[in-house]
């Protein structure tokens, strides 16, 4: 074992408004034994999610929030160090739910074993992981798109982003992408391979929105919210479907946005264009996930799917790594690689 202790991260209180650097608390406690049926993996990997908000309380979600002290939660990837597990051997490789520190135990029934060999193991965090399984299930299995028609994408050069992005253009829809920045926009056009992008930060935008889309949108991923899906609801075609996975500009938010009230205006829209609206939340469809592995491990394989990976060094830089998923600044999958 690399420590002596068990590092982790816990909540140190509701956050008000966005999160903060203090909203967190380092603390060390003794390394867990385990016990019959048991296994103790050290983490290798951690991962930060936008959801990790949601969970910390006090904005806008209706999910149940962590308890104060509890350790961040979180996906990552583990090597088994201890097993008192017939499934599981010393050496082995997993992916756990087990959050923000160096150790901790299992019964086998929460970790997946991982397999080297069939791709590298940061993609259980990420085009294989939850955000894979998020862009897979939302383009699967609340809608028939249109073939043919135009997809677009906010949120488009994140994570899940992206991934929806790609299996919309594989399965052949024309796909606008919408990002916060000039090279978010060509990223998405010359590396992916998108029909248009748009930059959601431009003095132009409506200018871009109207060239994007001359053909409306017949169908929406919604992965962010905020000030920009009035200005790209007008565009909803007939009978458009919307799959709405997150609204990560709104994590924060404890209050209705100020402002000019769109609603009513939206039921208008869904009520005269038909407009089919859907949502889902991965805890409640995992059963599907064999389903999506068999499909898209292939793509990755075969390099067929691209994913952009930014591995950060150090334990200790887990809170401001997990700020910056709100500012804007970031693309691909953020992945602590533990020190």
């Amino acid at each position: 074992m690399s420590n002596t202790k068990n590092r982790q991260i816990v909540l140190k209180q509701r956050p008000t408004g966005n999160a903060k650097l203090d909203d967190f608390q380092f603390i060390e406690n003794e390394i867990p034994i385990p016990k019959d049926g048991e296994v103790l993996f050290q983490n290798t990997m951690i991962s930060v999610e936008p959801y990790q908000r949601n969970l910390m309380g006090n904005g806008s979600s209706e999910w149940p929030t962590m308890d104060i002290g509890e350790t961040m939660q979180g996906p990552t990837i583990a090597k088994v160090i201890k097993s008192n597990h017939d499934d599981f051997q010393v050496g082995d490789y997993v992916q756990t739910w087990s959050g923000w520190q160096d150790y901790a135990l299992s019964n086998g029934s929460d970790i997946r074993k991982l397999d080297p060999e069939i791709a590298p193991l940061s993609t259980a965090l990420g085009p294989l992981g939850l955000n894979g399984f998020a862009a897979w299930y939302g383009m699967t299995k609340l809608h028939d798109f249109k073939p043919g028609g135009t997809l677009v994408v906010t949120g488009a050069a994140g994570s899940v982003g992206s991934l929806v992005a790609q299996l919309g253009k594989l399965r052949g829809y024309r796909v606008v992408g919408v990002a916060g920045s000039e090279d978010k926009v060509t990223f998405l056009k010359e590396a992916l391979g998108l029909d248009a992008a748009i930059d959601y930060k431009a003095k132009d935008l409506d200018d871009q929105i109207r060239k994007a889309l001359p053909h409306g949108i017949d169908s929406f991923y919604e992965n962010v919210g905020g000030p920009i899906f009035p200005r790209l609801m007008e565009y909803f075609n007939k009978d458009a479907k919307m799959t709405i996975s997150g609204t990560i500009a709104d994590y924060s938010n404890t209050e209705l946005p100020q402002g000019t009230n769109y609603l009513p205006r939206l039921i208008t829209i869904i009520h005269y264009r038909f407009l089919s609206i859907k949502a889902f939340a991965t805890p409640f469809v995992m059963d599907t996930i064999d389903e999506f592995l068999e499909e898209v491990t292939p793509l990755i394989q075969h390099d067929i799917i691209k994913y952009s990976e930014e591995f950060i060094d150090g334990f200790g830089k887990l809170p401001e790594t997990f700020l910056r998923l709100f500012d804007g600044s970031h693309s691909g999958k953020k992945l602590i690689v533990k020190s």
